[in-house]
């Protein structure tokens, strides 16, 4: 799968790192004192990395456990995100990662028990609050664990965090290290579902809406709560109608028992990465549509805006209850 691992020096002799290397006998390792060397030049065409992306094994750094914007949330005292890797196997066109790194190469933190630290002891400090800790926001969560191994490995500190949950982001459908083990009551698997022509025309390389409802339903049937994201919602002629008919055909596949949450959130990005984005696609309908500046955002119009978050909003409730649906801006 890979041609090329670069490692960071400080990490060269850590277990996994040594696993992953003798996993991969010909892939060509080279060492490197600290992963930017590889990952920060400005000099890189991401799209062509994106066809043949390296592997960097490095060590993270510093905080690995930091609170969500405050507007980002699903309803738990408090809301943590945390990154085991950068970079994702899809290539959906709207996903910030292109905008924000120059490089397309995957960076993992091999470094997983300091990771387990952290969580373990912002979980511990607020011992009566409601914690949820994110992963996949700079990665899919499932996409590559036969490489990373990163839920298993997560799953069994939280099992042991009665005041923690962990929601795993997720269009994978590599859901067979899930249903090997026992579901935990606080493990949200959380799929990213969009309409099947949105689906087919933004969100490449990803497994197909049919074969994520499919892993859905395998999920639920084992006791995994579900968490649905229907985020970015994306504008276009005769949305809300396609929007009414894919919430009513994706809900109705799915017990109401097995619905942790529902997310939803309109298409925006911060300037700075939709430029970049753009200068990467600047043929892309996607970012040639009706989008605005406001407040650092790029984003829909607020009358599209609302109609098609309202839209979207009111069908969702004719099958969960509104305490379960959570708005992300």
């Amino acid at each position: 799968m890979f041609e090329r691992i670069y490692v960071e020096d400080a990490i060269h002799d850590h277990p996994r790192t040594i696993d992953l290397l003798k996993r991969y006998p010909n892939a060509e390792a080279i060492c490197c004192s600290r992963y930017g060397e590889v990952f920060n030049p400005k000099r890189q065409n991401f799209r062509v990395q994106k066809s043949n992306p390296a592997l960097i094994l490095a060590e993270k750094r510093g905080e690995k456990v930091l609170p969500t914007p405050a507007e980002y949330g699903i309803g738990a005292d408090r809301h943590y995100y945390f990154s085991h890797m950068l970079n994702c196997l899809y290539d959906c066109r709207y996903c910030f990662l292109q905008g924000m790194y120059r490089s397309s190469n995957f960076v993992l933190f091999v470094n997983y028990e300091d990771f387990v630290s952290d969580i373990r002891e912002v979980a511990n400090s607020h011992p009566n609050e409601q914690c949820i800790f994110f992963s996949g926001y700079d990665c899919d969560s499932l996409a590559l664990e036969s490489l990373t191994g990163f839920a298993n490995h997560f799953l069994d500190l939280f099992q042991n965090l009665p005041n923690a949950t962990l929601e795993l982001r997720t269009k994978s459908v590599n859901v067979s290290p899930l249903l090997q083990r026992e579901a935990l009551e606080n493990v949200v698997v959380a799929f990213t579902l969009s309409p099947d022509s949105v689906a087919k025309s933004l969100e490449f390389k990803a497994p197909t809406l049919t074969a994520r409802l499919r892993a859905i339903a395998k999920l639920a049937s084992a006791g995994w709560k579900i968490g649905l994201r229907f985020d970015p919602l994306i504008y276009f002629d005769n949305c809300q109608q396609v929007y009414r008919a894919f919430i009513d055909e994706t809900l109705e596949q799915i017990p109401l028992s097995a619905i942790h949450s529902a997310t939803i959130g309109v298409f925006r990005s911060p300037k700075t990465i939709f430029n970049n984005m753009k200068s990467l696609y600047p043929e892309e309908p996607l970012f040639m549509g009706n989008l605005e500046l406001s407040n650092g955002l790029v984003r829909y119009p607020e009358d599209l805006d609302k109609d098609l978050t309202e839209t979207v909003a009111d069908r969702i409730m004719h099958h969960v209850p509104e305490n379960l649906l959570f708005q992300q801006k």
